[in-house]
């Protein structure tokens, strides 16, 4: 149970003894508070070693209730919004007025008209830039991490410019040399 509590808040766990398992072999329930902590449990555990045991971890959606999947399914639905139109997803009542119709109008084509349809937008996309400015996470402390890299990395940046700029003589020694390599091939 401790294990599983490391990946998000645990709602409801019990043991499953009607399960059809082998022999010596225990099956456990186990609802996460959030679908999400459920998601990234079964990516590191399932297969996993445990006590010299495999885990086999697998959804288990017969016991959800109608309410548990309805928030599931809108749940993903807007991860995957937020996915594919990242400005947009910010307000999602301008995402869903979007996705609606394209959804609507790709239901229509066949496999091939999709996949010709996606390799010519695909070859005629513009490329695009992000601005540096831009928030790509939905939490503020991951934004801020990814700010503080960028200040670290922009630094490094302007240091070996500096470096490049000033006339050799007035550079301090580097640290290390370059060693050059004098062996030869056989």
């Amino acid at each position: 149970m401790r294990l599983f509590m490391t990946y998000g808040e645990v709602e409801e766990c019990k043991p499953m003894d009607a399960e059809d398992c082998a022999e010596f072999t225990d099956v456990y329930w186990i609802k996460f508070r959030l679908i999400t902590n459920a998601r990234f449990a079964k990516r590191k555990l399932d297969e996993s070693t445990f006590l010299g045991n495999r885990l086999q971890i697998s959804y288990a959606p017969e016991y959800e209730s109608v309410s548990d999947t309805k928030d599931k399914l809108e749940t993903r639905r807007k991860e995957v919004l937020a996915r594919l139109n990242p400005q947009k997803a910010k307000s999602t009542s301008q995402v869903t007025k979007l996705a609606g119709p394209a959804l609507t109008q790709t239901d229509n084509f066949s496999p091939q008209r999709r996949e010709m349809e996606y390799q010519f937008h695909r070859g005629n996309a513009p490329v695009t830039r992000v601005s540096s400015d831009q928030e790509y996470f939905a939490s503020s402390s991951m934004n801020q991490t990814v700010k503080t890299v960028r200040e670290k990395l922009n630094k490094i940046e302007e240091s070996g410019n500096q470096k490049r700029l000033q006339p050799s003589s007035q550079t301090q020694p580097d640290l290390k040399r370059t060693r050059v390599d004098n062996r030869r091939r056989i």
